[in-house]
C-alpha cells in the first residue's frame, strides 16, 4: 500500500510541474488583457485634456474616442479578434499530462513489473543479489544508518563485505553482529580472518582471541584450530606449531580438502612426513619435499586432491559431505565456475527440495555461488 502512495504522490508532483507553464501562460494571458484596458482608459483621459486645451477639434476628438471606446469594448467583451484564444493544444497537453500519461506509466508497469513480487526480508535479498550487489549493499547500509540495533543486519552484511574486499567495513559489520547477537564460532572466525586480511595474513593478538573464544563454543572447529597453528608458528613456536598442526591432521577427515595444507605446515615445522590417504592424498615424498615447494607447485598439489575428490564423486555421488567439501575446496581455489558446476552435481544427487539439497544451496551462497536456475 505504501508504495501505492507514493507513486501516487510522484505522479501528482510531476503533473503540476508539467501543468505549471500552461496555467502561468493562460493568467499571464488574462494580466495583459486587464493591462491593454488600463491603457485605454488612460487615452480616453488624455483625449480629454487634450480638447480642453484646444489641441484637437471636437470633430476629431469623437472620432478618436468612438474609436478607442470600440477597443476598450472589445477587450471587455473578449472579442475573438482583439483577445488570443486559450490555445486548443494547451488543452489536449493538459488531458495528456493529467489522464494519458499516468494511464500508460502504470500500464508499461503492469508489464515489465513485478507488483505481484512479495517483499523480501533483508537477509533474503542480500543471499540472492543477482547481478546487482552494490544496489542491495547501498539499500542494507541505509536500512542499518536507521536501524543501527538490527543485528542480523549486520551478520549478514559482513560476509558480503569482506566478498567485495571492503574489510574495514567487514571489520565493523562483525564486532556489531557480535555485540549484538553474541558471539559464534562463524562470526568468531569471520572476525578474525578479516583482521588477518587487514594484517596482510598475520594472526594478531586480537584475531587469536577471538579464535580462541570459537573454539571455546567449538573445540573441534578445524578453520580456528589452523589458525591458532599458523599463530603459534608466526611467533617462531615451531614445536607448539608441529603438534597443533598434527592434531589437527589426526582429527580431520582422510579427505579434508584442508587437510594437503595442514601437512605442508607439519613438514614446515619440522614433522615427520604425512602418510599417504585413503583419498589420494600426497604421498610422503610429496610432503617431504613441501617444505622446498614453490607457492605454484603447492597449489598444484591441493589441486590435484580436490580434483581426486571430484573423480571420486563422479564415481559415487551419494556422498553429501564429499559435495559440501568439493563445493567449499573450489571456491577455496577462487575456481567459482568448478564450485558452481560441482554444486550442480551434487544437487542432481540431492535435490534442492530436501534438507541435504538446502544445505548446498545455503553453502553455495555463503561462498558467493550463484545458485539462479538450481533452486527447483
Amino acid at each position: 500500500m505504501l508504495f501505492w502512495i507514493l507513486v501516487a504522490v510522484l505522479t501528482a508532483a510531476v503533473a503540476v510541474i508539467l501543468l505549471y507553464p500552461l496555467l502561468r501562460g493562460a493568467k499571464a494571458a488574462g494580466n495583459s488583457r486587464a493591462g491593454e484596458a488600463a491603457v485605454y482608459r488612460d487615452q480616453l483621459r488624455e483625449l480629454d485634456r487634450d480638447l480642453a486645451g484646444g489641441l484637437i477639434t471636437p470633430e476629431e476628438a469623437d472620432y478618436a474616442r468612438a474609436e478607442i471606446g470600440r477597443r476598450l469594448i472589445a477587450v471587455a467583451a473578449g472579442e475573438p479578434e482583439t483577445m488570443p484564444k486559450p490555445a486548443r493544444h494547451h488543452r489536449v497537453t493538459e488531458a495528456f499530462v493529467l489522464l494519458i500519461l499516468p494511464v500508460l506509466g502504470l500500464c508499461l508497469y503492469l508489464t515489465t513489473g513485478r507488483p505481484d513480487l512479495p517483499a523480501q526480508p533483508l537477509e533474503a535479498r542480500l543471499e540472492n543479489p543477482g547481478n546487482d550487489v552494490a544496489m542491495l549493499i547501498a539499500k542494507a547500509e541505509r536500512h542499518l544508518a536507521e536501524n543501527p540495533d538490527d543485528g542480523k543486519g549486520w551478520d549478514v552484511l559482513a560476509p558480503i563485505y569482506v566478498r567485495t574486499m571492503r574489510v574495514n567495513d567487514a571489520l565493523v559489520a562483525y564486532r556489531n553482529a557480535i555485540r549484538l547477537l553474541g558471539p559464534s564460532p562463524i562470526r568468531l572466525d569471520g572476525l578474525a580472518e578479516t583482521l588477518m586480511a587487514v594484517s596482510d595474513g598475520v594472526v594478531t593478538d586480537e584475531a587469536r582471541q577471538a579464535l580462541e573464544q570459537s573454539l571455546t563454543l567449538e573445540p573441534d572447529n578445524p578453520r580456528a584450530r589452523f589458525y591458532v597453528a599458523l599463530s603459534m608458528e608466526q611467533a617462531g613456536r615451531a614445536d607448539e606449531a608441529r603438534r597443533a598442526f598434527e592434531a589437527l591432521a589426526q582429527q580431520s577427515p582422510a579427505d579434508a580438502p584442508w587437510l594437503p595444507l595442514v601437512n605442508e605446515h607439519i613438514a614446515k615445522n619440522g614433522g615427520a612426513a604425512a602418510q599417504p590417504s585413503a583419498s589420494g592424498g600426497p604421498t610422503s615424498e610429496d610432503m617431504a619435499a613441501a617444505e622446498n615447494m614453490s607457492a605454484g607447485d603447492r597449489q598444484q598439489m591441493i589441486r590435484g586432491m580436490v580434483e581426486s575428490l571430484d573423480a571420486k564423486l563422479n564415481a559415487d555421488p551419494n556422498n553429501f559431505e564429499g559435495w559440501m567439501r568439493l563445493v567449499r575446496s573450489y571456491a577455496v581455489l577462487n575456481d567459482k565456475d568448478r564450485a558452481a558446476d560441482a554444486l550442480k552435481r551434487g544437487l542432481a544427487a540431492f535435490p534442492p527440495a530436501g534438507e541435504q539439497g538446502r544445505h548446498l544451496l545455503a553453502l553455495a551462497r555463503e561462498l558467493g555461488i550463484a545458485t539462479e536456475g538450481m533452486t527447483q
